[in-house]
């Protein structure tokens, strides 16, 4: 069953199907889609999710006597199945035919692929598994189609933007849906549900001199300590607030993490970059925080992360700038304290 993303929630309210397939190389929409199956499977009791990464040199049978062993831990469960290439090769169509033809009881199969041309649609692996899936292709959204994507997003989120609002935004974007995405949520967090005209959107997506919390961020992946040091004094004088710095900075830690595990993956710097629609002035930047920092490293930081967000909801104590300026100097690369583990920052 071949179905566009928009329809996807209403299948999924119907009921799980065995077998998911998401494909297309645009990332946020292929991101959400997955989750919102990974959410349903939740709520329907598929308590344990099992992932697997079908690179180069992946082990199939490996998959097969995963799908064919009982869960150790809950009845149901979710394997999740990458391959970013889209391409299973000999071993993985015979693997994934044979799986069609007898799907594991009491488990979802979600394969999650980068784009699959045309004619590995008409493949044998492909065909055996779209006959008992759901099947949806992930496609970039058109320049033309963009101000509709943006409107129907932000009125999912409550608020009410006005047409020239929504022309700022998408001109401002351009065609990068993560960006898009990123912005709308900053807006709901500045000014909450409700309309939204051309001046608030402007206030948003403007480059700010006053409040260069993106010149912080960008200052933190290139290793400037101390410019990092100057500008979060400066924001601190100026009253900048602490929850949209650490939202702009939790942004860009989750993006380097989820970069960096595929570059472990073994995928090319260029066509991670590509991937995530880096924009061009800021791939050099982009390049030396992944550089820097393994995968591990970007996970703790995202740790810090949490924790400073409980501290500034008052449920942690302690002091939030020095606990920020703490975050933006690992990013940053400097290594603040002797590490009582092996983790080093």
């Amino acid at each position: 069953m071949n179905l566009r993303i928009d329809d996807l929630p209403t299948q999924l309210s119907q009921g799980l199907k065995p077998v998911y397939i998401i494909s297309g190389d645009e990332p946020l929409q292929a991101g959400e889609a997955c989750d919102a199956i990974r959410q349903q499977a939740r709520t329907q009791g598929f308590s344990e999710r099992e992932v697997m990464h079908a690179e180069k040199g992946f082990d199939w049978e490996q998959f097969l006597a995963a799908s064919n062993s009982l869960s150790l831990f809950a009845e149901q469960r979710l394997i999740e199945l990458r391959i970013p290439s889209g391409k299973p090769g000999d071993k993985g169509s015979k693997a994934l035919q044979e799986y069609a033809n007898n799907p594991a009881p009491d488990t979802v199969l979600l394969v999650i692929a980068g784009k699959i041309e045309k004619a590995a649609q008409n493949s044998k692996w492909y065909k055996a598994l779209d006959a008992i899936a759901v099947s949806v292709q992930v496609w970039p959204v058109e320049a033309k189609m963009l101000p509709q994507w943006i409107r129907r997003r932000m009125q999912a989120k409550g608020m009410q933007p006005t047409a020239d609002a929504i022309t700022l935004l998408a001109e401002r974007v351009e065609g990068n849906l993560l960006a898009a995405a990123q912005e709308i949520d900053k807006l709901l967090l500045l000014h909450g549900a409700g309309p939204v005209d051309f001046a608030a959107m402007a206030e948003s997506v403007a480059d700010s001199a006053r409040y260069d919390i993106y010149g912080l961020v960008d200052a933190a992946l290139s290793g400037d300590s101390k410019r990092v040091v100057r500008m979060l004094a400066g924001l601190k004088a100026e009253g900048a607030e602490t929850v949209l710095l650490l939202w702009a900075l939790t942004r860009e830690i989750r993006s380097l993490e989820a970069m960096t595990a595929q570059l472990e993956q073994g995928e090319r710097l260029e066509q991670v970059i590509a991937k995530y629609r880096v924009w061009p002035k800021r791939k050099p930047i982009v390049t030396a925080g992944l550089r820097r920092h393994q995968r591990r490293v970007w996970l703790h930081l995202l740790q810090r992360a949490a924790h400073l967000d409980l501290m500034i909801k008052g449920r942690k104590t302690g002091n939030v700038w020095d606990e920020l300026l703490q975050l933006c100097l690992m990013m940053a690369g400097v290594r603040l304290f002797k590490s009582t583990s092996s983790l080093t920052i």
